[in-house]
């Protein structure tokens, strides 16, 4: 396997980042619940308020995965680190990519004084589970996801 580079993404990233955020939907049997656009994707990250950050991994020219993160506040533990997506592209899994990419979001968190990083993953997602728990997570079972859309 060439040489994967992990680097913070860029302005021009935007378009296979939201396909390799369709690609994970897809997996999670989700897909028509994606409706965010290029455009609005692309404003959130690097318009005049950018509301998240992200590294990506490149292979051979392309992006191959993704860890985007956004800043989250406790009241108990300061600033967290929040982990939306960590994406490897199905062919390419296995590699030690998501390694590469989890680990450099980790250490952008200690390195700017985050308290810790807080993700989600389905309870049905066994590589996934299996991955994280090489770095000793803890999973809570107290707390139920509760969300609220709004008509934009």
């Amino acid at each position: 396997m060439s040489e994967v580079i992990i680097r913070k993404a860029v302005h021009e990233d935007c378009a296979p980042m939201l396909e390799l955020i369709k690609e994970l939907a897809d997996y999670e049997k989700a897909l028509p619940e994606v409706t965010l656009t290029l455009e609005q994707f692309t404003e959130d990250g690097f318009g005049n308020s950018p509301v998240w950050g992200a590294f990506v991994a490149e292979y051979n020219g392309g992006i191959v995965g993704i860890s985007l993160y956004y800043d989250r506040y406790s009241t108990w533990k300061g600033r967290r680190l929040y982990l939306e997506d960590l994406v490897v592209t199905e062919k390419l899994r296995g590699q030690q990519i998501g390694k590469k990419l989890f680990e450099a979001t980790m250490e952008y968190g200690k390195s700017n004084q985050y308290s810790g990083m807080v993700f989600q993953v389905l309870n049905w997602n066994e590589p996934a589970i299996n991955f994280y728990k090489k770095y000793n997570p803890k999973f809570d079972d107290e707390w139920f996801n509760v969300s609220i859309e709004f008509k934009i």
